[in-house]
């Protein structure tokens, strides 16, 4: 963890201090800050693993798709923990460093994206994660022209799911992994 970022604001356990209803998420070694927070209660450790994975994981959505909602949803919540943790990922679903800095706001994402059906759905995650009330009708118009419902009510479940994440890891100040923040110096993202 690097100097400025601050210690968790909860206790994240280890397998040694979980409880036993959640040492099964401990058995591959530590499983990060989310689980560590989250196994303080069992009951809801399983569960909102379960959402969450589903949420994130495989779907109609390409991946590359799925990091465009994570990753720009994190930085439109100001969720330091998410923003760097998913930039990382970002690089693993093949995204590169000029649409990576684009979807974290660093340069214009008419920069980085020319292709009309990823701008329209960065439009769509923008006015789901980073406005309220009703999505306008021209974004909708625009998404639906290049995308079928079905994965926008998929990438929009993931969008709430990152939102609950952001908010989970920024309230309690979730501390990044050191080998993330060294990949991502290396890479230039930091």
């Amino acid at each position: 963890m690097s100097d400025d970022v601050a210690m968790a604001r909860v206790e994240l356990l280890d397998v040694a201090n979980a409880p036993i209803s959640a040492e099964a998420y401990f058995d591959g070694g530590d499983p990060g800050p989310i689980v560590a927070a989250l196994a303080s209660v069992p009951e809801l450790l399983g569960p909102t693993l379960g959402f969450v994975g589903a949420a994130l994981g495989d779907g109609a959505a390409a991946s590359r798709h799925k990091e465009f909602a994570i990753l720009r949803t994190s930085v439109l919540q100001g969720c330091r923990y998410c923003v760097t943790a998913h930039t990382a990922v970002s690089l693993d679903a093949g995204l590169d460093v000029a649409e990576i800095r684009a979807l974290r706001g660093d340069v214009s994402i008419e920069s980085a994206f020319h292709d009309e059906r990823e701008r329209a759905l960065i439009g769509w995650i923008d006015a789901m994660a980073g406005a309220t009330g009703p999505v306008p009708d021209d974004v909708w118009t625009s998404a639906r022209e290049h995308w079928p419902a079905h994965v926008l009510v998929e990438l929009s479940v993931t969008i709430g799911a990152t939102m609950f994440l952001n908010r989970f890891a920024t309230g309690f100040e979730l501390p990044t992994s050191p080998d993330v923040e060294t990949r991502l110096a290396s890479a230039g993202l930091t």
